[in-house]
């Protein structure tokens, strides 16, 4: 065996552990997300503090996220500009949209309305392109719609949270572009640096990201459950209810929206998968940094329930065939 084919056979080797370890972490998620939940919940005194280090563990989690891209994702965005393209149009238009209408429906006060309002204008989650490949969606398609709808975010996250926030908080735009380049459009840059210069070092780190990812919105919960979690014990089920309507007008327009403009099944899964689950613990982040603690529970909450909707999505489109 020469040291092409060796090469070759090691890369197949940890793109497998990659994809074990990912399914495996994204099954557990939910739960390990749920058990940061009620330990912020039930330890306030203790967990609270740990809000302080949330946007660096955001920062963790989308440096680990610079780690996964490589060169021929960014290719798949010339290659297939429409349904990319698509997609996170559909995003940044059905997500904001829902969240206004959730909060009307709901009768929110201001400050978990804008709550809402981030999780709505917030980029794509990482975890999508782990639930895209468990529904049979198209995991290239996934990773490229993320990765496009992070980069903007530090642009379109800012303005169209004015844009929809503003009669209920003032929204500072311009400082919290800046809080975006910072949590998101940096590590991503540094984590595609990395990999370029030390793809060794990051074909090892490959079959952990998933858990440190896991680790850092656990870290996040936990803070920002614990620092409020009064609110959460009063207000909760209200909160939750809007959060699984919010996150279930995403999951279903998100599907026949693309369905509607025949992109094929597969890409109609994962831009369902895309819509649907949000970047919400830098929702989360972002609404505790410029609001309040409060702004921060409807991130918190969204973080727990997407990953679980996302996992029953994946099962049941498991059982359906790719029928275009």
């Amino acid at each position: 065996m020469n040291l092409q084919q060796t090469s070759s056979v090691s890369a197949k080797i940890s793109s497998s552990q990659e994809e074990r370890s990912a399914k495996i972490a994204v099954t557990v998620f939910p739960l390990i997300i749920l058990a940061a939940l009620v330990l912020g919940l039930v330890f306030p005194l203790h967990t609270a503090p740990l809000v302080k280090g949330v946007n660096y563990a955001l920062m963790v989690i989308m440096f680990g996220m610079g780690l996964t891209l490589t060169a021929p994702d960014f290719a798949l965005i010339a290659r297939r500009p429409w349904p990319i393209l698509l997609g996170v149009c559909i995003q940044y238009v059905i997500m904001p949209i829902a969240a206004l209408v959730v909060v009307w429906v709901f009768g929110l006060d201001p400050v978990l309305a804008v709550g809402v309002i981030l999780v709505g204008c917030a980029p794509g989650g990482t975890a999508s392109n782990v639930v895209s490949y468990l529904a049979k969606g198209d995991v290239a398609l996934s990773v490229a719609m993320t990765s496009v709808s992070t980069l903007l975010s530090p642009i379109v996250t800012p303005v169209l949270t004015k844009l929809l926030a503003d009669t209920y908080m003032p929204v500072d735009a311009p400082a919290m572009t800046q809080s975006i380049l910072m949590i998101v459009f940096i590590p991503v840059v540094t984590g595609l640096v990395v990999r370029k210069i030390a793809p060794g070092f990051v074909r090892l780190l490959l079959p952990v990201l998933p858990w440190i990812s896991v680790i850092g919105i656990s870290y996040a919960v936990l803070g920002l459950v614990g620092a409020s979690a009064p609110r959460i014990m009063t207000g909760g089920l209200l909160v939750l209810a809007a959060v699984i309507v919010h996150n279930g007008i995403g999951l279903f327009f998100g599907y026949f929206s693309a369905k509607s403009l025949k992109v094929g099944e597969r890409a109609a899964r994962t831009t369902a998968i895309e819509v649907g689950m949000q970047n919400s613990g830098l929702a989360a982040g972002l609404g505790a940094q410029y609001f309040s603690p409060e702004a921060a529970v409807p991130g918190a909450i969204f973080s727990v329930w997407h990953n679980v909707s996302g996992s029953i999505l994946a099962a049941y489109f498991q059982r359906r065939p790719l029928v275009n």
